[in-house]
Protein backbone atom coordinates (compact mmCIF):
# COMPACT_ATOMS: atom_id res chain seq x y z
CA UNK A 1 0.00 0.00 0.00
CA UNK A 2 1.37 3.37 -1.04
CA UNK A 3 2.36 5.51 1.90
CA UNK A 4 0.87 9.01 1.88
CA UNK A 5 3.42 11.81 2.02
CA UNK A 6 3.08 14.28 4.81
CA UNK A 7 2.22 17.77 3.43
CA UNK A 8 5.05 20.27 3.59
CA UNK A 9 3.78 23.35 5.35
CA UNK A 10 7.19 24.89 5.81
CA UNK A 11 6.70 27.60 3.18
CA UNK A 12 3.32 28.54 4.64
CA UNK A 13 4.80 28.67 8.13
CA UNK A 14 7.64 30.89 6.94
CA UNK A 15 5.21 33.23 5.15
CA UNK A 16 2.97 33.47 8.22
CA UNK A 17 5.94 34.07 10.45
CA UNK A 18 7.09 36.90 8.18
CA UNK A 19 3.66 38.46 7.69
CA UNK A 20 1.93 37.61 10.95
CA UNK A 21 1.76 41.21 12.08
CA UNK A 22 0.17 42.39 8.83
CA UNK A 23 -2.30 39.48 8.79
CA UNK A 24 -3.26 40.16 12.40
CA UNK A 25 -3.75 43.87 11.76
CA UNK A 26 -5.87 43.20 8.67
CA UNK A 27 -8.00 40.75 10.63
CA UNK A 28 -8.50 43.24 13.44
CA UNK A 29 -9.48 45.99 11.00
CA UNK A 30 -12.00 43.68 9.34
CA UNK A 31 -13.45 42.61 12.68
CA UNK A 32 -13.74 46.21 13.87
CA UNK A 33 -15.44 47.22 10.62
CA UNK A 34 -17.97 44.40 10.92
CA UNK A 35 -18.62 45.20 14.57
CA UNK A 36 -19.08 48.91 13.73
CA UNK A 37 -21.56 48.14 10.97
CA UNK A 38 -23.46 45.76 13.22
CA UNK A 39 -23.51 48.30 16.05
CA UNK A 40 -24.83 51.10 13.82
CA UNK A 41 -27.38 48.76 12.24
CA UNK A 42 -28.62 47.66 15.67
CA UNK A 43 -28.54 50.88 17.69
CA UNK A 44 -28.86 53.55 14.99
CA UNK A 45 -30.81 52.02 12.10
CA UNK A 46 -31.74 55.42 10.68
CA UNK A 47 -28.08 56.32 10.14
CA UNK A 48 -27.43 52.90 8.63
CA UNK A 49 -30.30 53.23 6.20
CA UNK A 50 -29.36 56.79 5.23
CA UNK A 51 -26.02 55.62 3.90
CA UNK A 52 -27.72 53.32 1.41
CA UNK A 53 -30.99 55.16 0.74
CA UNK A 54 -32.23 58.36 -0.87
CA UNK A 55 -32.12 61.57 1.13
CA UNK A 56 -35.15 62.16 3.30
CA UNK A 57 -35.48 65.73 1.98
CA UNK A 58 -35.10 67.33 -1.46
CA UNK A 59 -31.45 68.00 -2.22
CA UNK A 60 -29.61 69.59 -5.13
CA UNK A 61 -27.12 67.58 -7.17
CA UNK A 62 -23.65 67.88 -5.63
CA UNK A 63 -22.00 65.22 -7.78
CA UNK A 64 -22.97 62.25 -9.94
CA UNK A 65 -22.35 58.53 -9.62
CA UNK A 66 -20.79 57.44 -12.91
CA UNK A 67 -18.18 55.00 -14.15
CA UNK A 68 -17.18 57.40 -16.92
CA UNK A 69 -14.16 59.55 -16.15
CA UNK A 70 -16.02 62.81 -16.55
CA UNK A 71 -16.10 65.86 -14.30
CA UNK A 72 -17.61 69.33 -14.66
CA UNK A 73 -16.07 72.74 -14.07
CA UNK A 74 -18.38 75.61 -13.16
CA UNK A 75 -17.90 79.35 -12.72
CA UNK A 76 -20.18 81.63 -10.73
CA UNK A 77 -20.30 85.16 -12.16
CA UNK A 78 -21.79 87.77 -9.86
CA UNK A 79 -19.17 90.49 -9.90
CA UNK A 80 -16.55 91.79 -12.31
CA UNK A 81 -15.65 90.69 -15.84
CA UNK A 82 -11.99 91.67 -16.16
CA UNK A 83 -10.77 88.08 -16.30
CA UNK A 84 -13.59 86.57 -18.33
CA UNK A 85 -11.89 87.04 -21.72
CA UNK A 86 -8.74 85.31 -20.51
CA UNK A 87 -10.75 82.47 -18.95
CA UNK A 88 -12.51 81.92 -22.27
CA UNK A 89 -9.16 81.89 -24.08
CA UNK A 90 -7.70 79.34 -21.64
CA UNK A 91 -10.75 77.10 -22.05
CA UNK A 92 -10.54 77.37 -25.84
CA UNK A 93 -6.81 76.61 -25.85
CA UNK A 94 -7.49 73.43 -23.87
CA UNK A 95 -10.61 72.50 -25.87
CA UNK A 96 -12.76 72.51 -22.74
CA UNK A 97 -16.41 73.46 -22.30
CA UNK A 98 -17.82 74.41 -18.93
CA UNK A 99 -20.86 75.92 -17.20
CA UNK A 100 -21.16 79.59 -16.18
CA UNK A 101 -23.82 80.44 -13.58
CA UNK A 102 -24.74 84.08 -14.18
CA UNK A 103 -26.55 86.66 -12.06
CA UNK A 104 -29.06 89.06 -13.61
CA UNK A 105 -27.22 92.28 -12.89
CA UNK A 106 -24.03 90.75 -14.34
CA UNK A 107 -25.97 89.93 -17.50
CA UNK A 108 -27.36 93.49 -17.59
CA UNK A 109 -23.89 94.99 -17.27
CA UNK A 110 -21.96 92.63 -19.55
CA UNK A 111 -24.29 91.38 -22.32
CA UNK A 112 -21.40 91.06 -24.77
CA UNK A 113 -19.65 88.64 -22.45
CA UNK A 114 -22.83 86.62 -22.06
CA UNK A 115 -22.94 86.20 -25.82
CA UNK A 116 -19.23 85.36 -25.97
CA UNK A 117 -19.69 82.64 -23.35
CA UNK A 118 -22.58 81.08 -25.25
CA UNK A 119 -20.94 81.46 -28.67
CA UNK A 120 -17.85 79.67 -27.36
CA UNK A 121 -19.98 76.60 -26.61
CA UNK A 122 -20.21 77.00 -22.86
CA UNK A 123 -23.37 76.39 -20.91
CA UNK A 124 -25.13 79.20 -19.04
CA UNK A 125 -26.81 78.37 -15.75
CA UNK A 126 -29.17 80.43 -13.60
CA UNK A 127 -27.61 82.03 -10.52
CA UNK A 128 -30.73 84.16 -9.86
CA UNK A 129 -31.57 87.69 -10.96
CA UNK A 130 -30.53 89.70 -7.89
CA UNK A 131 -28.38 87.21 -5.89
CA UNK A 132 -30.64 86.96 -2.82
CA UNK A 133 -30.74 84.35 -0.08
CA UNK A 134 -33.31 82.17 -1.82
CA UNK A 135 -34.38 80.42 1.38
CA UNK A 136 -35.79 83.75 2.60
CA UNK A 137 -38.09 84.09 -0.43
CA UNK A 138 -41.60 82.86 -1.10
CA UNK A 139 -42.19 80.28 -3.82
CA UNK A 140 -43.47 82.98 -6.20
CA UNK A 141 -40.40 85.13 -5.52
CA UNK A 142 -38.12 82.17 -6.20
CA UNK A 143 -39.85 81.64 -9.54
CA UNK A 144 -39.54 85.32 -10.38
CA UNK A 145 -35.80 85.30 -9.66
CA UNK A 146 -35.28 82.33 -11.96
CA UNK A 147 -37.60 83.54 -14.70
CA UNK A 148 -36.14 87.07 -14.83
CA UNK A 149 -32.58 85.81 -15.28
CA UNK A 150 -33.57 83.17 -17.81
CA UNK A 151 -35.49 85.73 -19.89
CA UNK A 152 -32.44 88.00 -19.99
CA UNK A 153 -30.14 85.17 -21.07
CA UNK A 154 -32.60 83.93 -23.69
CA UNK A 155 -32.93 87.43 -25.16
CA UNK A 156 -29.15 87.53 -25.70
CA UNK A 157 -28.38 83.91 -26.61
CA UNK A 158 -31.68 82.51 -27.84
CA UNK A 159 -31.54 79.75 -25.21
CA UNK A 160 -33.28 79.71 -21.79
CA UNK A 161 -31.53 78.35 -18.70
CA UNK A 162 -32.29 74.86 -17.36
CA UNK A 163 -29.78 74.57 -14.49
CA UNK A 164 -29.95 76.70 -11.35
CA UNK A 165 -27.54 77.30 -8.50
CA UNK A 166 -28.81 79.18 -5.44
CA UNK A 167 -26.63 82.16 -4.45
CA UNK A 168 -24.37 81.53 -1.47
CA UNK A 169 -25.22 77.83 -1.78
CA UNK A 170 -28.26 78.72 0.32
CA UNK A 171 -31.37 76.59 -0.11
CA UNK A 172 -34.18 74.86 1.73
CA UNK A 173 -36.80 72.35 0.63
CA UNK A 174 -38.95 75.04 -0.95
CA UNK A 175 -36.07 76.40 -3.05
CA UNK A 176 -35.29 72.97 -4.48
CA UNK A 177 -38.89 71.95 -5.05
CA UNK A 178 -39.94 75.25 -6.64
CA UNK A 179 -36.94 75.26 -8.98
CA UNK A 180 -37.77 71.71 -10.07
CA UNK A 181 -41.41 72.67 -10.53
CA UNK A 182 -40.18 75.44 -12.85
CA UNK A 183 -38.18 72.93 -14.85
CA UNK A 184 -34.73 73.38 -13.36
CA UNK A 185 -32.15 70.92 -12.14
CA UNK A 186 -30.64 72.41 -8.98
CA UNK A 187 -26.86 72.17 -8.88
CA UNK A 188 -24.36 72.60 -6.08
CA UNK A 189 -20.75 71.31 -6.07
CA UNK A 190 -18.62 68.83 -4.15
CA UNK A 191 -15.16 70.26 -4.93
CA UNK A 192 -14.70 73.87 -3.81
CA UNK A 193 -11.66 75.81 -5.03
CA UNK A 194 -12.19 78.41 -2.28
CA UNK A 195 -10.79 80.83 -4.84
CA UNK A 196 -12.72 83.69 -3.23
CA UNK A 197 -10.46 83.39 -0.19
CA UNK A 198 -7.44 84.36 -2.32
CA UNK A 199 -5.26 81.63 -0.80
CA UNK A 200 -2.89 81.57 -3.76
CA UNK A 201 -2.33 79.62 -6.96
CA UNK A 202 -0.92 76.40 -5.51
CA UNK A 203 -3.68 75.92 -2.90
CA UNK A 204 -6.26 76.29 -5.68
CA UNK A 205 -4.51 73.68 -7.79
CA UNK A 206 -4.16 71.25 -4.91
CA UNK A 207 -7.76 71.61 -3.75
CA UNK A 208 -9.22 70.98 -7.20
CA UNK A 209 -6.94 68.29 -8.65
CA UNK A 210 -6.17 65.92 -5.79
CA UNK A 211 -8.47 63.00 -4.97
CA UNK A 212 -10.79 63.57 -7.92
CA UNK A 213 -13.57 61.10 -8.66
CA UNK A 214 -15.78 60.56 -11.71
CA UNK A 215 -18.86 62.77 -11.50
CA UNK A 216 -17.27 65.56 -9.45
CA UNK A 217 -18.52 69.13 -9.89
CA UNK A 218 -15.91 71.86 -9.32
CA UNK A 219 -16.69 75.42 -8.22
CA UNK A 220 -14.77 78.54 -9.28
CA UNK A 221 -15.58 82.24 -9.64
CA UNK A 222 -14.92 84.14 -12.83
CA UNK A 223 -13.22 87.11 -11.21
CA UNK A 224 -11.29 85.57 -8.32
CA UNK A 225 -7.75 86.84 -7.86
CA UNK A 226 -5.77 83.81 -9.04
CA UNK A 227 -8.20 82.14 -11.41
CA UNK A 228 -6.35 82.85 -14.67
CA UNK A 229 -3.00 81.86 -13.16
CA UNK A 230 -4.26 78.59 -11.73
CA UNK A 231 -6.75 77.47 -14.38
CA UNK A 232 -4.29 76.17 -17.03
CA UNK A 233 -2.49 73.96 -14.51
CA UNK A 234 -5.80 72.75 -13.08
CA UNK A 235 -7.14 71.74 -16.49
CA UNK A 236 -3.88 70.07 -17.49
CA UNK A 237 -3.70 68.10 -14.24
CA UNK A 238 -7.31 66.95 -14.58
CA UNK A 239 -6.77 65.87 -18.18
CA UNK A 240 -3.50 64.12 -17.34
CA UNK A 241 -5.47 61.95 -14.91
CA UNK A 242 -7.61 60.76 -17.79
CA UNK A 243 -10.69 62.88 -17.08
CA UNK A 244 -12.86 64.58 -19.66
CA UNK A 245 -14.18 67.99 -18.62
CA UNK A 246 -17.81 68.53 -19.67
CA UNK A 247 -20.63 71.03 -19.04
CA UNK A 248 -22.81 70.06 -16.10
CA UNK A 249 -25.78 69.17 -18.31
CA UNK A 250 -23.64 66.46 -19.92
CA UNK A 251 -22.82 65.04 -16.50
CA UNK A 252 -26.15 65.02 -14.64
CA UNK A 253 -28.58 62.17 -15.19
CA UNK A 254 -32.03 62.21 -16.72
CA UNK A 255 -35.02 60.74 -14.90
CA UNK A 256 -35.36 58.31 -13.31
CA UNK A 257 -32.71 59.08 -10.72
CA UNK A 258 -32.36 59.46 -6.98
CA UNK A 259 -30.14 61.54 -4.72
CA UNK A 260 -28.56 60.17 -1.57
CA UNK A 261 -27.99 62.03 1.70
CA UNK A 262 -24.64 63.39 0.50
CA UNK A 263 -26.15 64.93 -2.64
CA UNK A 264 -24.80 62.31 -5.03
CA UNK A 265 -27.12 61.61 -7.94
CA UNK A 266 -27.69 57.94 -8.85
CA UNK A 267 -29.39 56.42 -11.87
CA UNK A 268 -32.62 54.44 -11.47
CA UNK A 269 -35.35 54.31 -8.87
CA UNK A 270 -34.97 53.88 -5.15
CA UNK A 271 -37.71 53.08 -2.68
CA UNK A 272 -38.43 55.27 0.30
CA UNK A 273 -36.89 58.39 -1.20
CA UNK A 274 -38.01 61.92 -1.78
CA UNK A 275 -39.25 61.49 -5.31
CA UNK A 276 -36.13 63.00 -6.85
Amino acid sequence: MRKLQRPDFSLLVKWLDKNLKAVTQAGLVLCLALVSVAYIRLFNPEAFESAFSPASRPLPVYNVETEEKKIAISFDAAWGEEKTDEILKILKDHDVHTTFFLVGYWVDKYPDHVKQIADAGHEIGNHSNTHPHMSELSSSEISQELRALSDKVEKITGTPTTLSRPPYGDYDDQVVLQARKDGYEVIQWNVDSLDWKNLGVEPMIQRTTKNLHPGDILLFHNNSQYITQALPAIIESIQSQGYQIVPISELVLSQPYWIDHTGMQHAGNAEGGNGQ
